[in-house]
Parts: structure tokens; sequence; C-alpha cells
């Protein structure tokens, strides 16, 4: 599920919300294991502010309703091997207004950007972290992105 809670950036829904159930289709994960919400950048910076003590809006943010887990392992063809884990994974918070930043920057649309943050979202809900794992999170993400038609 996505929910809009922000008027920053007019967006079209519906092609995002078949991207996330594309997702989740093809990696395994139940539907309802997850909700993506569109924040405003004044509100992606409080969360940041908030829980990574880190001022200003980043473009997502990721809560997994599991404390600190193991990534989940992937199976041939990547798809999950054990999505029955949690019912619920968690919540991504995705800052539009920031993506469209991101976008201008790496001169992709913004269609693409916000796909792209609904992936990483994604990934960091399954325990995923680029932060500490030498690059798993970033090989797997590759491959995820090149499956899904993204750059």
């Amino acid at each position: 599920m996505i929910l809009n809670q922000q008027h920053e950036v007019r967006l079209a829904l519906r092609p995002l919300e078949s991207f996330l159930r594309r997702v989740q289709r093809e990696l395994g994960l139940k539907p309802s294991g997850m909700t993506v919400c569109l924040v405003s950048a004044a509100g992606m910076a409080r969360l940041n502010q908030n829980f990574r003590r880190k001022q200003g809006p980043t473009d997502v943010l990721s809560f997994p309703t599991a404390a600190k887990q193991k990534p989940v392992r992937f199976r041939h063809r990547l798809h999950v091997t054990n999505s029955g884990r949690h019912e619920y994974l968690g919540d991504i918070a995705i800052s539009p207004a920031t993506a469209r930043r991101y976008a201008k920057k790496q001169e992709r649309p913004l269609a693409s950007e916000l796909r792209v943050l609904i992936l990483h979202g994604v990934l960091h809900l399954l325990g995923y972290d680029h932060e500490t794992d030498h690059g798993q999170m970033d090989r797997i993400e590759r491959k995820l992105r090149k499956r899904f038609g993204l750059s």
C-alpha cells in the first residue's frame, strides 16, 4: 500500500502501486507486508533527525518491524527463501521532493527514481544495510534493478 501524505510533488500513484505489487510478487513477499508513505521534505527531515540524528531531508528511510535482523537469503532467480519470517515487514518513507532533486542530478525521470527508492526501501526491510554489509546490498540491488528495468 502506498499512502500519499505530501502535496509538494504531484504524482500518479497507480503506477507506483503496481510496481510495489510486482516487487512483492516477484520476490515472494506478502502483499500486505509493508506500507510506503510519501512524505513532505519537512516531514522527512523530522524523521531523519528523530531516527538517524541527521539534519535535513533524505530521499528514503525504512522502518523494519524486526529489530536488527540478518538479511533474508535469496534463492536462485532472486526470490526470498523465507518470506514468511515476518507477517508485516515494516514501513518505508519516501520524500518525492528530495527524490526529484536526486533524479535531476542522476538525469533520470522522477518515476524511475521513485521505483528505485521503493526497491531500496524493500531491501532495507529485508535486513540489508549498505552502510555495513561490504557491498552485499548494492550487488543485490543492481541485479534487481536490472530485473525490474531500472537504471
